[in-house]
C-alpha cells in the first residue's frame, strides 16, 4: 500500500511516467530529482500518511524503496 500511493506522489510531484518508479528507482540518479525536489516529496508522504519524517532521516533515503520502509517505521510499522 505504501508503494502505490507514494508512487502516484513521485509521478505527481516529481511529473515522470509511473512505469519509471519502482523500489529500486533513486531519486537523484534514475528521476533528477533535485533537494527541492525531494523536499516536496517529503512533504506530500507527511501528508499523505499523517506521519513527521526528521530532515536526518530524509537524508539517508536515496530510493523509492528506503523512502517506503522510511514511512512503513515512522507510521510505527518495522
Amino acid at each position: 500500500m505504501e508503494l502505490e500511493i507514494l508512487q502516484k506522489i513521485i509521478v505527481e510531484v516529481l511529473n515522470v511516467d509511473p512505469s519509471e518508479v519502482d523500489e529500486n528507482t533513486t531519486f537523484m540518479g534514475d528521476l533528477g530529482a533535485d533537494s527541492l525536489d525531494l523536499f516536496q516529496v517529503i512533504m506530500a508522504i507527511e501528508e499523505a500518511f499523517d506521519i513527521e519524517i526528521s530532515a536526518e532521516a530524509v537524508e539517508s533515503v536515496e530510493t523509492v524503496g528506503q523512502a517506503v520502509e522510511l514511512i512503513k517505521s515512522a507510521k510505527g510499522m518495522n
